[in-house]
């Protein structure tokens, strides 16, 4: 179905849509505020294209800002579109989709705009965990509206466009020149706010790769799929030492689809199919957990809790990262991951595939905060941290050779795979070419799990 309106707005809408699926709601809405001579001004739509169409058959609502408009500008009139869309689609479970490029707050309406943007915000937040909610960022999003993507499950970021609350060059000691921190980069690699950076054509293609694997609100079983891969392929070529790898490896036709792959790069976090089924994952990718990893595995695990997606962790990690900066908000961020994946209740799998030491190991989704089913490695490594350094510890003064003997000993009585396995720490220890197989069959076990926490309004984490 064709529709009137024209310009770089709708253009979006039609680029990421099935072809000609879009219809539009609200066309003829204009600005109703009389203001500083604003209703001598066109103000097509009010600045924001609203409506629905497909993603490869899956329905959709989607809106789209039209800076040509007033700057994109959110006024009354602009918000009462979007809030509309949120209103029908937290009541038919579909996902709403924003593409954001606008000049922030429209200042001719004053208190009527900051009531707009708060309407906003409060279906945002009343549609967390209810429906899929996925902001692309093209132009400008700053100040009040840079709120909108942080309240959404996924935001991308075209590779020009900018997200700030204090634009670069207001906020004191800085210049744009030096430090762009509304750059897509910045955002990306510093702030950890946006998920993908790419050009407009990849936005678009990795906006219908999310619907397509992700449920579209929290009931949907509908991403399931016929699985072509077999079930009992064997990964000849796994090997530990990068998380990331593994999870192709075992991944239905190896294919992963990977989430703020620039931030927190100690950690991978994505998702991948198992015989069909949507599987969230995280994986240390290098041997310490840093905040940054921290914070993005506990968000994730939210997340994937939030919309019923089973978990799988894939654990290689000797410890916690040790420097000045990160002890200001790392034990803090390691909380917020324990406590993610304590109050988890959908099927969570972890395979220890190298080493697995102190509390970070307890932290990684272990069998005790609440792993179903916990999987290792014949050649792995758990317990409280490296031998030599631990014999060092218990024998101050000793020298190399006995430290070496020591050492060897303590080993096979501490951080053996099977003395965990002894103890119930580990469930199987597997040959790794096999994992695929055993992930897969403890996620089938686990498809009917149904866990209740202890009654509560919500957690202070």
């Amino acid at each position: 179905m064709e529709n009137k309106s024209k310009g770089k707005a709708v253009e979006r809408i039609y680029a990421l849509l099935d072809e000609r699926s879009f219809v539009e709601i609200g066309q003829a809405v204009t600005a109703r505020s009389t203001d500083f001579q604003l209703d001598k001004v066109e103000t097509p739509s009010d600045g924001v294209v609203t409506g629905y169409g497909l993603i490869n058959g899956c329905p959709v609502y989607v809106y789209s800002q039209d800076a040509q408009v007033l700057g994109g500008s959110i006024g009354e009139m602009h918000a009462r579109k979007i809030v509309n869309l949120y209103d029908l689609a937290i009541k038919t479970g579909v996902p709403v989709i924003g593409m954001i490029d606008c000049a922030g707050i429209r200042l001719q309406e004053s208190t009527d705009a900051l009531h707009a943007f708060g309407m906003i915000y409060k279906k945002q937040a009343e549609a967390s965990g209810v429906i899929l909610q996925i902001s692309a960022i093209f132009g400008n999003c700053g100040g009040g509206l840079s709120v909108f993507p942080t309240l959404t499950d996924f935001t991308l970021m075209e590779e020009n466009g900018q997200l700030f609350v204090n634009a670069p060059n207001a906020i004191e000691g800085n210049r744009k020149e030096v430090l762009n921190s509304a750059s897509a980069v910045f955002q990306s690699k510093e702030a950890g706010t946006v998920d993908f950076v790419e050009n407009e054509t990849e936005v678009f293609e990795e906006i219908r790769k999310l619907t397509q694997i992700f449920p579209s609100n929290y009931k949907d079983q509908s991403k399931v799929i016929d699985c072509v891969d077999d079930l009992n392929r064997l990964c000849e070529n796994i090997s530990a030492g990068n998380g990331k790898e593994i999870l192709i490896q075992i991944a239905d036709q190896n294919e992963f689809l990977e989430l703020k792959k620039d931030y927190g790069n100690d950690m991978t976090i994505g998702f991948i199919r198992l015989d069909g089924e949507t599987i969230g994952c995280i994986a240390n990718k290098e041997e310490r957990i840093s905040a940054q990893g921290a914070k993005k595995a506990a968000s994730f695990v939210k997340l994937c809790d939030a919309f019923g997606i089973g978990i799988l962790t894939v654990t290689d990690t000797v410890g916690f990262v040790a420097e000045i900066e990160q002890e200001k908000e790392l034990s803090q961020a390691i909380g917020a991951m324990t406590g993610a994946f304590v109050q988890a209740t959908v099927p969570k799998v972890n395979v220890i595939s190298k080493k697995a030491f102190g509390s970070a190991y307890v932290s990684m989704n272990s069998k005790s905060i609440g792993a179903d089913f916990v999987y290792a490695w014949s050649d792995a490594k758990i317990g409280m941290m490296e031998a030599d350094m631990a014999v060092k510890i218990m024998n101050p003064g000793a020298n190399a050779d006995v430290l070496k003997e020591k050492a060897k000993e303590y080993e096979e009585l501490q951080s053996d795979v099977y003395t965990a396995a002894r103890r119930g720490y580990v469930d199987t220890v597997i040959d790794p070419a096999e994992t695929r197989k055993y992930v897969i069959g403890a996620f089938e076990m686990l498809y009917t799990k149904r866990e209740m926490q202890i009654p509560k309004k919500h957690s202070v984490f």
